[in-house]
């Protein structure tokens, strides 16, 4: 129809959306156009552009990047949808015409770092020309970095922290036990309880971990007043200072094992009673996902007995 606007071609589109999302992480449109590798003149005419096309405003005008208004919060959850089915397809198109290759990013709470590779190893026989990136995060920040497209896959708690618009998929149970030096307190012991674990002076992780707050919870559930001297966002840092003698740790028996070395320290299981936690992949809730992802799932899978039990947040 005579003078009817026509919408632009859907890979610029997405292009600009995309641009949107680099401004949403950044919050800053210096900073969200060094990290798409444009100009910020460019970045300005995307997001007018959109609001033209819109006819709504997107961002909050000021003298500094002030947030978005509530029409652009909800083209920002369309552009990670659209980005995301975009990125899926053309890596599918890709792997149809050769072997999978590109990045799998996979976020990873510091306590399920050990289990990793029982994922990695099988996941590079199948998969050589794909590299891994595998940041530590805090459980918020994996899925604060998931809706923003910065990772392509989570492994944290299912239980504990809500989901919101992602799907959990179960893998294992987290079980705690008491670190200490073989000649610390309870070190002759075959388990401890709660309340005898939160008498020691203790070495944890910072308080912004989920783990820590998990643990503090159940501490104080079994009538413990914990004392944390010393925190910290590093294991290594943990298991060095209870190396000395002077801490002991609350830690998830997955990496209890790996740190209790025979005549270094001694992991004790923590009962009265047994807790756990689900421990699992989040993802996108969405029908499709990358070959990359979709082949790190069946390799998860594979790997852990329970990993069947897919189960929308």
């Amino acid at each position: 129809m005579p003078g009817q606007l026509r919408p632009p071609p859907l890979g610029r589109m997405i292009e600009k959306l995309e641009l949107l999302l680099h401004l949403a992480r950044e919050r800053h449109f210096g900073r969200a156009a060094q990290s798409a590798g444009v100009t910020q003149p460019t970045l300005s005419s995307a997001v007018k552009s959109l609001e033209d096309q819109f006819g709504v405003l997107l961002v909050e005008r000021g003298s500094r990047f002030q947030g978005f208004t509530p029409e652009g919060q909800r083209i920002l959850t369309w552009a990670r949808q659209l980005s995301g089915d975009a990125r899926a397809m053309r890596q599918e198109i890709e792997a149809l015409r050769r072997n999978l290759s590109g990045e799998l990013r996979v976020g990873v709470i510091p306590t399920a770092l050990p289990i990793m590779t029982r994922l990695t190893l099988p996941f590079r026989e199948r998969c050589r020309d794909v590299r891994l990136r595998i940041p530590s995060m805090a459980s918020v920040e994996i899925l604060a970095t998931l809706d923003n497209l910065e990772i392509d896959v989570g492994i944290s708690y299912l239980d504990s922290e809500p989901l919101g618009r992602f799907k959990g998929m179960h893998l294992y149970e987290e079980r705690y036990a008491l670190l200490t030096a073989p000649d610390g307190p309870f070190a002759d012991r075959d388990s401890v309880g709660w309340l005898e674990a939160g008498s020691l002076p203790l070495c944890q992780l910072s308080s912004d971990m989920q783990n820590r707050r998990l643990i503090e919870r159940h501490l104080r559930d079994a009538g413990a007043n914990p004392t944390c001297t010393l925190e910290s966002n590093s294991m290594l840092i943990l298991y060095a200072h209870v190396r000395t003698g002077e801490w002991a740790s609350i830690i998830p028996v997955c990496f209890a094992e790996e740190m209790a070395r025979p005549g270094r320290l001694r992991a004790i299981p923590i009962v009265e009673p047994t807790i756990t936690h689900s421990i699992g992949l989040i993802l996108p809730n969405r029908e499709t996902h990358t070959p990359n992802v979709s082949k790190f799932l069946r390799v998860a899978e594979r790997v852990f007995a329970r990993a069947d039990e897919l189960h929308p947040a």
